[in-house]
């Protein structure tokens, strides 16, 4: 008898964007930049796939804002890859090199399995999240959804004030 292995339909998305308390090319930064290609390795390696460096993608009109975007096998994978290591040491300096920001600045969401989004997919559910808080449409980890009938729910109307604030 053979092994047959399922390929899953959906695949876990996430977008994490950070407000720079300096420039990236200045030294309070030199750690962070340094370690974002090991880190992007490390994803890669770990059954996810990282957008790799991109510092200098725009995202939601603000040139402070950096964004990191990666898709996963599901929840489990994205947060074994979160805590550990490299990473889980670069997390724990986060406040040395970015603002804090009271409006959420990461969003989770399915997508067909293969389907790499785009940053303005990102910002739409990140936007989503934060004007209707956890949906199917865009999550958390602490509030996540099955991948069962993951789907876009239409166009978003997002009112004044909740995009990222200068």
């Amino acid at each position: 008898m053979t092994e047959t292995s399922t390929v899953p339909a959906y695949e876990l998305a996430q977008v994490n964007i950070s407000r720079l308390q300096f420039p990236l090319d200045s030294p309070e930064l030199k750690d962070f930049v340094d370690a974002l290609d090991p880190v992007n390795a490390v994803a890669d390696a770990a059954e996810g796939f990282e957008t790799g460096n991109a510092t200098d993608v725009p995202v939601l009109g603000d040139d402070w804002l950096i964004v990191n975007m990666s898709v996963w096998r599901d929840t489990n994978t994205l947060t074994a890859f979160m805590y550990q290591g490299q990473h889980r040491e670069l997390m724990a300096r986060r406040r040395e090199w970015f603002e804090r920001i009271r409006e959420a600045m990461t969003a989770l969401w399915w997508v067909p399995a293969g389907h790499r989004p785009t940053v303005a997919e990102a910002e739409d559910r990140l936007l989503h999240l934060r004007a209707h808080g956890p949906t199917p449409y865009a999550f958390t980890l602490r509030t996540s959804f099955p991948a069962q009938g993951a789907g876009p729910v239409g166009p978003v109307d997002i009112p004044e004030g909740l995009g990222c604030s200068v």
